[in-house]
């Protein structure tokens, strides 16, 4: 967790319409890493509205593809995110959780950039693209 007086508390929360809000929250938190913080469903159990918190900040905010979600947040297959991951022994670890699970791809091996990060690029079983890398972004002046 960031100590930096500077950096206020996450206030972008990228959203994405999930064609299986379940199977799709169940992968981000079992095998990549995310909390689920709330889930809130309608009287047949489709998730309407969900927060997956990242560990170290941020978060996503998801629901289920259905009528009238079209246009409001991106579809899912359409998504991409990169999260930042403190350990470089992190992302090899996250990569092996991903080609040992199955349900989704590494799509790049763990890699080092030439800004000094080691990232590992996946893609989850609706067909978005995560990449997890070191580099937290450049410091706020």
């Amino acid at each position: 967790m960031s100590t930096d007086s500077k950096t206020p508390p996450p206030q972008v929360w990228p959203s994405l319409a999930a064609n299986d809000a379940r199977g799709l929250m169940a992968f981000l938190t079992d095998v990549l890493g995310f909390v689920e913080t709330v889930a809130y469903t309608d009287d047949s159990g489709v998730v309407q509205h969900a927060e997956l918190a990242w560990p170290a900040g941020g978060g996503i905010m998801m629901g289920q593809r259905r009528p009238g979600t079209d246009g409001r947040v991106t579809a899912s297959g359409a998504f991409s995110a990169y999260v930042v991951v403190a350990e470089a022994g992190d992302i090899d670890a996250l990569a092996a959780r991903v080609r040992d699970d199955g349900r989704g791809t590494v799509v790049r091996e763990p890699y080092d950039t030439d800004y000094g990060s080691h990232d590992v690029a996946v893609r989850d079983p609706e067909g978005n693209n995560w990449q997890f890398g070191t580099y937290p972004g450049s410091p706020r002046p």
